[in-house]
């Protein structure tokens, strides 16, 4: 995993929620994981390829989730619904999205597929390259997601 690969998806992640959700996520110290447990209670996965290939998770904690689509739709969300599942598949997309334009810029042509949303406690998380991925922190007023970035050289 080339660490070059980690800001982009950190710079993402906060302009992406800034813009979206109107929520300033303060990240902590990325770390190795070494399981395919996720570390929070719904995860959008998104596959790349190109330059570069792996894949991207988000995994949100039920409280910073509804958080976060509460501010994007306007509303107040009590459980982890399907237009929950439906924004967790968009902000990954997203993040992807705006982390592959800044890879792009330093010279990286990656595209990405369709994410995938999975629920519910202690579900797995199988990233493309099966072995270990770099996990990025964050902390909001209402809990705490993951930035889960499994990506290698093409």
């Amino acid at each position: 995993m080339n660490v070059a690969f980690i800001n982009p998806f950190l710079e993402a992640t906060v302009e992406v929620l800034k813009t979206m959700a109107f929520v300033e996520p303060v990240a902590g110290k990325p770390y190795l994981k070494k399981d395919n447990l996720a570390k929070g209670d719904i995860s959008g996965i998104i596959g790349m390829t190109g330059d570069a290939r792996g894949s991207l998770a988000l995994s949100f904690s039920a409280g910073a989730i509804l958080q976060i689509v509460g501010n994007m739709l306007g509303e107040e969300i009590q459980d982890i619904n399907g237009d929950i599942k439906d924004a967790v598949g968009e902000l990954t997309n997203m993040v992807s999205g705006v982390a592959r334009k800044k890879l792009e810029a330093a010279g990286y042509n990656i595209t990405a597929a369709i994410p995938t949303v999975v629920s519910g406690k202690n579900h797995s998380i199988l990233h493309v390259l099966g072995g270990p991925s770099i996990i990025i922190p964050f902390e909001t007023e209402a809990g705490s997601f993951v930035v889960d970035v499994c990506l290698n050289r093409g």
